[in-house]
């Protein structure tokens, strides 16, 4: 969060750079998968991923969303099966001379925190 914040402050000095789109991506690209694994790494956990495909995912979100709070929905499934990567066509980070800091980089903070 670090990174962004500090990349909305820079564009907001810069004129030329407010009407600009920018799309912000970290230095590696993920998997979900791979996200679960590093996050419960750097936790120090060990992850029990059981594979499910996604018409079992959407026949359990379709039940779960009879609950108040369901913990999760067929919206949300169906943002997940679709690749979320910056294009790097676009304006990012470097444009402005920023180094984005690594999930993992991250996570430590974070864990450390706690």
């Amino acid at each position: 969060m670090d990174d962004v914040a500090e990349a909305i402050a820079r564009i907001m000095q810069q004129a030329e750079t407010r009407s600009m789109v920018f799309e912000y991506g970290g230095p590696h690209g993920y998997t979900y998968e791979e996200v679960l694994r590093t996050v419960a790494r750097e936790a120090g956990l060990k992850p029990n991923l059981v594979p499910l495909p996604f018409a079992a995912w959407h026949a359990l979100a379709r039940i779960a969303e009879v609950l108040p709070s369901p913990p999760v929905t067929r919206n949300q499934l169906e943002l997940m099966q679709v690749d979320t990567v910056s294009s790097p066509q676009s304006p990012g980070f470097g444009e402005l001379g920023i180094s984005p800091h690594s999930v993992e980089e991250v996570l430590q903070q974070m864990c450390r925190k706690r």
